[in-house]
């Protein structure tokens, strides 16, 4: 077992964060995964959001790669993607650009994950990103403080709710071979969810709404992909505590750029759209960018008596688009003069599909703490600048919810409230557990009661044995465990396998649902003791990574372990 890295408070100067959120998608979604990093030094806390990335001046950038002929990277970020249309043709790249490598991390079957490019591998995709990244994170820390070397800083990762436990132990290891760490093991990496940094970065405008110790509410994270929900409770010393399971959906701002292609395809051919993304992904994407994002999806309110109709000229923003039209839609868009307009119907039926699903994750979410009023919701994520998203909730909630604020700076929260957790873990209190964890243990087979199937030679049967049961509230400094004993007298290790399961509890670590998270092999000494020797086994969720500890009773002394995390992905 590697030995942890330590990190003293004497050498951590300086706290990094980098939303690593991803997005998730049906067939036929548009999608767009954003990366982005701010930072703050520990004597003088105030969080600066790095702004300026490949090709634009913005908070964040697209977790686009281009790679040449050699699968070497020649351009990342916004850069390797959208380009402004040119009456010139450009000689074809020699690959294409390559995206959504990071969904090969969520908790998906593998028939829904994007196909990687022939000779390219989705752990060497992130970790070039994280390695273009890395040095654009060097540069800008060397400006800020020349004295600060990469193990004085605390690397916080955010990842999103619904990523599966054993995920972050393939992200630990594409950030060492990115050269953030000095060790796969080294302490000065942490990760957090996304709801749980948006809820810290809420934490800090309570008092702007009166909002005191004991006041409940909740943060509605809407990205690009995905809307997560979290409900918290202000707690005393500046503490946050969890309440309710956090959930989420793929209803974030991305699928109203869906419901747009579609909207082409009904004006224009399915098939042309389809022919148009294939072919000329840049004009695509330039489309999306620097007409609908910009012109249409972020300007729209509830309102139709003011409401004029939006042009899309197709000539400016996507002229290659007219080559993959069939000659009877050609004719009419001929006479329109290559015109389309977009009418207040087309643009609210955009958007309706999408908020009336994050409307019934806050309903849901609501009526899930009857014991605790909510007190506010706060919005945040990039679609919490869409006036008619917020609008809507508001005529919604309004009668049950004091508050529904978007805070300043709404696309940044993550970021900002991942800095304020690296700078004081402590914050958070506790976490509601959305798994029920557990251990694979060997106990004697018992005839008329275990199945025959699962005898095993040795007279044995290996089942579930739980830990902590899913909607359990678990303080930072709580640990849940079961003592143990070796099966044999002449043992010298015990292997303890750790499980997950969305369910309160299983019977058997092959049942469905049933998934491992990884496993730790500790020694046991005192063999003249045989079977004696108890052992205490335990987790601790006082981070986003599973923390498992092993007492030697009879030694009494502690051993913390970092269990080898199951490669499921």
């Amino acid at each position: 077992m590697e030995i942890p890295t330590k990190i003293s408070s004497e050498d951590f100067r300086v706290v990094v964060a980098i939303d690593f959120g991803t997005t998730c998608s049906g067939r036929n979604a548009f999608l767009e995964v954003f990366n982005s990093f701010a930072y703050s030094h520990r004597i003088n806390p105030d969080v600066m959001v790095h702004n300026s990335f490949p090709g634009q001046i913005a908070p964040k950038t697209n977790t686009v790669l281009q790679y040449d002929s050699d699968w070497k990277v020649n351009a990342w970020g916004f850069a390797a993607l959208a380009k402004e249309p040119s009456r010139r043709e450009r000689r074809p790249i020699d690959h294409p650009p390559v995206e959504l490598f990071k969904l090969h991390l969520a908790d998906m079957s593998e028939e829904k994950k994007p196909k990687m490019p022939i000779g390219l591998n989705f752990r060497t995709a992130i970790t070039d990103f994280l390695s273009e990244m890395q040095k654009l994170i060097k540069e800008t820390l060397e400006k800020r403080w020349p004295s600060v070397t990469f193990p004085q800083v605390r690397f916080v990762f955010t990842v999103p709710a619904e990523w599966a436990p054993g995920t972050k132990g393939i992200l630990r290891d594409c950030i060492l071979k990115a050269n953030f760490l000095a060790t796969k093991n080294a302490t000065n990496l942490e990760f957090t969810s996304e709801p749980e940094a948006a809820a810290i970065f809420c934490m800090r405008v309570l008092k702007e709404h009166q909002l005191d110790v004991g006041a409940s509410f909740m943060v509605c994270d809407c990205g690009g992909g995905t809307v997560d929900l979290t409900t918290r409770k202000l707690l005393a010393e500046n503490q946050l505590g969890e309440i309710t399971e956090r959930t989420g959906d793929l209803c974030g701002s991305t699928y109203v750029d869906t419901e747009f292609i579609l909207f082409l395809g009904r004006r224009l051919g399915i098939e042309a759209v389809k022919h148009f993304k294939e072919k000329h992904y840049g004009q695509y994407q330039y489309l999306i960018h620097k007409f609908f994002c910009q012109r249409v999806k972020f300007e729209f309110h509830d309102d139709s008596s003011t409401f004029r109709p939006i042009e899309l000229d197709i000539e400016r923003f996507c002229p290659a688009l007219k080559q993959c039209i069939a000659t009877n839609v050609k004719e009419q868009m001929e006479e329109d003069e290559w015109i389309i307009e977009l009418q207040f119907e087309d643009i609210k039926a955009m958007f309706d599909p999408v908020v009336d699903k994050i409307i019934r994750l806050i309903r849901n979410q609501i009526n899930a703490n009857r014991e605790d009023k909510c007190s506010a919701i706060f919005v945040v994520g990039g679609f919490a600048e869409s006036p008619y998203l917020i609008t809507r909730l508001k005529t919604i909630f309004n009668l049950e919810v004091n508050v529904i604020a978007v805070p300043q700076n709404p696309i940044t929260a993550v970021l900002r409230g991942a800095v304020y957790y690296g700078l004081d873990k402590t914050v958070v209190e506790s976490r509601v557990l959305k798994y029920t964890y557990g251990i694979q243990i060997s106990t004697v087979w018992k005839e008329g009661v275990d199945p025959n199937k699962r005898k095993t030679p040795e007279g044995r049967i290996l089942k579930f044995d739980r830990l902590v049961a899913r909607g359990v509230t678990a303080p930072a400094d709580k640990k849940f465990s079961g003592i143990y004993y070796p099966v044999r007298a002449d043992q010298r290790f015990i292997n303890f396998k750790i499980f997950y399961t969305p369910k309160q509890n299983g019977y058997y670590c092959d049942d469905p649902e049933m998934k491992l998270v990884g496993e730790m092999t500790i020694s046991l000494p005192n063999v003249h003791l045989g079977l004696k020797r108890a052992v205490e086994f335990g987790l601790t969720f006082n981070e986003e990574e599973i923390r498992a500890t092993a007492w030697d009773k009879e030694a009494d002394d502690v051993i913390p372990a970092y269990f080898n995390y199951e490669d499921s992905a």
